[in-house]
């Protein structure tokens, strides 16, 4: 029997087509997400260290929730997906409803969390007096945003899942004039307001979340005509198996974010008990990561709606095909990251009115980062965009938690307490990113991750 030929990339042009039609918008909404943070870090910048710092700790918090989202928004895309696959918009609307609920619930209790103990919370982080008193101000504002940025991250991830994904990128657009314009008139008092400092950076981004909120849940109602979501499709009590579904399949990768929320938090604990300087070049290194991560995620993210739509119409040769090209292709993407992470590290952290020593930490930290990154730019994609949304849910989070807890955290506070330089520490914490690189190629290529989530839902 004549074996078929298998070529190192896809001759199925609409594979190239889907993976740009999907993640040119995902890569653009994550970017325009990504530059309201930076906004408010960029022009509290100009108020000192203590106070980018503590605007920085105070987003760790909300990094936390984001963290806890994305295991609801990745659960919905995997199962949404498979059974777009399908074409089956009754479950698919029953998903949604059921991440719905689940966002919300995260969104209440950390907002809750957030209100009550904002002084505590960011104690945990760091022992510098003022940068909790900065950063409890900031957090005990933005906490009111968090209901209004999970139901929105859980109706654009909706829109996504059956590849709808401009619609993401034009909320997120708005959101982002409405935060830049804001922050320019509260923190430094424009147009006859007051100058309000960090407080107006947290009432901007809270502005621009109700805003964007808002923005999902009209186009969902009135200008949707491919999900067709209404009011009464988040009332309706989802089918036992479904939920059963969604509970087997959700528990590992929810528990999975939670095991980076967790890794995220106690890295920022671990700087944070460095100087200010050492926070603030934290804080500028983490907005160069999300910065070249988005679009690296963007472009994972139209994998795994490829992916899990190609496996869930059955066809098992097209899915391995699709692996094997995306191999090679964010090989390439890796190359482009490191090259744009180091022409440009000089400018971007003379962007930020810092000391010159929090500048000196952040330049050593970009050699990190940008070894790092080429790491993450192969093994994000084959592992969440291939093996997650392919089906083999719990491998992941069993990987995450293997490097998370027996390699990056302790030999990051094993270095930290033998006195290492914040970059040595900082090394340790990236770690992972390059030794999971050799898990991905082992697990992709055996092509045991495929499997088929779906099934008849009445």
């Amino acid at each position: 029997m004549e074996k078929t030929k298998r070529y190192l990339f896809t001759r199925d042009r609409s594979f190239y087509k889907s993976l740009a039609a999907l993640a040119v918008p995902i890569s653009l909404q994550n970017l325009i997400t990504f530059a309201v943070g930076f906004a408010d870090n960029l022009m509290v910048s100009q108020l000192g260290d203590a106070a980018v710092s503590g605007v920085y700790m105070g987003n760790q918090i909300q990094t936390f929730l984001q963290l806890l989202l994305t295991g609801v928004v990745q659960t919905t895309g995997i199962l949404a997906a498979q059974y777009w696959g399908k074409r089956d918009m009754k479950t698919i609307k029953q998903i949604v409803s059921l991440s719905m609920r689940v966002g919300l619930a995260l969104g209440l209790i950390t907002m809750l969390l957030a209100l009550f103990i904002p002084s505590q919370l960011i104690g945990l982080l760091t022992p510098e007096a003022d940068v909790i008193a900065d950063g409890a101000v900031y957090l005990s504002i933005v906490a009111w945003s968090f209901l209004f940025y999970a139901a929105a991250q859980i109706i654009i991830a909706a829109m996504r899942s059956v590849e709808n994904a401009k619609i993401g990128m034009y909320i997120s657009l708005i959101a982002l004039v409405i935060n830049i314009s804001l922050n320019y008139v509260l923190i430094f008092g424009k147009l006859g307001f007051p100058v309000m400092g960090i407080s107006g950076a947290a009432i901007a981004t809270l502005i621009s979340r109700i805003v964007e909120c808002t923005a999902a849940v009209l186009y969902a109602r009135f200008i949707d005509h491919k999900m067709n979501l209404r009011a009464k499709d988040f009332l309706v009590h989802p089918n036992p198996l479904l939920q059963k579904d969604f509970l087997r399949y959700g528990t590992p990768i929810m528990a999975g974010e939670i095991v980076w929320a967790i890794n995220t938090i106690t890295q920022s604990g671990i700087l944070g008990h460095f100087s200010k300087a050492v926070i603030s070049a934290s804080s500028i290194i983490g907005n160069m990561h999300n910065l070249v991560y988005i679009w690296v995620r963007g472009l994972a993210s139209a994998v795994g709606v490829i992916t899990g739509k190609t496996v869930g119409s059955g066809d098992v040769e097209k899915v391995k095909e699709y692996a094997r090209t995306t191999q090679v292709l964010f090989l390439g993407v890796g190359v482009f990251t490191c090259t744009f992470i180091m022409l440009l590290r000089q400018t971007f952290v003379s962007m930020y009115a810092v000391s010159d020593e929090a500048a000196a930490y952040a330049m050593q930290f970009m050699i990190v980062l940008c070894v790092s990154m080429f790491g993450t730019c192969y093994q994000m994609p084959c592992l969440s965009g291939l093996v997650k949304a392919g089906g083999d849910i719990s491998f992941v989070f069993k990987n995450d938690t293997f490097h998370v807890f027996c390699i990056v955290l302790p030999s990051a506070l094993l270095a930290s307490y033998l006195g290492a330089p914040p970059w040595v520490v900082f090394a340790c914490l990236k770690s992972d990113q390059i030794l999971k690189c050799f898990v991905a190629v082992v697990k992709v290529n055996r092509y045991r991750w495929i499997h088929n989530l779906t099934r008849t839902v009445s």
